[in-house]
């Protein structure tokens, strides 16, 4: 069918780098700003050699990025220009700056699929600087709203102890937040004792068994109150009194430790919390404490009981991020 006005370019026309002739030599390679080039044969080529169109697969040949003309060229033969017509029954790779915004499609966007979820950290964007389409990860431009971010809940299950650290727990307390909030809620399999905790500062290969000081006052729901310090212990105890261990008395704490990542300071832990003692009475109580050993960053924390083990429950694992 005949076009009526101009007829359509098709193809991908660009125009070979100044070749120099070699005495002698009737192989040259193509380029296009410098960068190797390959025609899609000999036939889509314009060769010019001493202002005369070479004739193509005759004058010459050309294989990948080589045009190899049929003899050898002398001095002062002059190669005027060579210009690659690109497959011309194919548009194939579109030319530099023909693909405007009126050529895309408006459901280019509309007709993807659509995330269900948030976008991975690696997930890329596009964004205009000044003009210049770059790419660029999630993670650079998400939203950090403060709050508690949940990094790993442990089940006890007649364990005789609970291991958060940075080795074979997998978790890490490390600077990427300031403080690590833990959220217990135990039963101990043993009456009359307590519920410990131990620091590490080498990944839980092993923990410190000496210099915790610690204190924390309760109070009784008949109205007593108590207290519980100790300024040179081999653990930190949590709790005002003994534990009690019957099934319907439970045990709760909220415990905070802070800047475990810090090497200039110990490092301190606060919790509160409430739970029934020996006698069956309830305490809601409040204490603070640390390892004097050592201002080594922390990576490691054990909770375990004084005797026997950890029956059940669970202790979870936050960071506190704050923005």
């Amino acid at each position: 069918m005949a076009y009526i006005g101009k007829q359509p370019v098709v193809g991908n026309f660009q125009k070979c780098d100044a070749i120099s002739v070699v005495n002698g030599q009737a192989a040259y390679s193509l380029t296009v700003g410098s960068a190797a080039v390959n025609p899609e044969n000999a036939n889509h080529m314009l060769v010019s050699l001493n202002g005369v169109l070479q004739a193509p697969g005759d004058s010459f040949t050309v294989s990948g990025s080589t045009l190899t003309f049929a003899s050898n060229l002398a001095t002062g033969d002059v190669i005027d220009f060579v210009i690659i017509l690109g497959d011309v029954l194919d548009l194939g790779a579109p030319s530099d700056g023909t693909v405007t915004a009126a050529k895309v499609a408006n459901d280019l966007i509309s007709g993807k699929t659509a995330l269900a979820s948030e976008p991975a950290d690696t997930d890329e964007f596009l964004v205009s600087d000044a003009g210049t389409l770059k790419r660029i990860d999630y993670s650079l431009i998400k939203a950090s709203s403060p709050g508690l971010v949940h990094i790993k809940t442990i089940t006890a299950s007649n364990s005789s102890s609970i291991d958060f650290n940075n080795g074979s727990s997998n978790v890490v307390l490390d600077s990427t937040y300031s403080r690590y909030v833990f959220y217990i809620d135990i039963q101990l399999a043993t009456d009359n004792t307590q519920l410990q905790l131990l620091y590490s500062d080498n990944a839980g290969s092993s923990y410190f068994d000496a210099n915790y000081s610690y204190a924390m006052v309760g109070r009784s729901d008949s109205g007593s109150t108590v207290t519980r310090n100790n300024s040179n212990d081999g653990q930190i105890e949590l709790f005002p009194e003994t534990i009690g261990q019957d099934t319907d008395e439970t045990f709760a704490i909220t415990l905070s430790l802070s800047q475990p990542a810090q090497t200039d300071t110990h490092k301190t832990c606060f919790w509160n919390g409430g739970g029934f003692n020996t006698s069956a009475t309830l305490f809601g109580y409040t204490g603070g404490g640390i390892n004097y050993s050592t201002v080594n960053a922390v990576t490691g924390v054990r909770f375990k009981a004084a005797s026997g083990n950890i029956e059940r429950g669970t202790i979870s694992m936050f960071g506190v991020s704050t923005g």
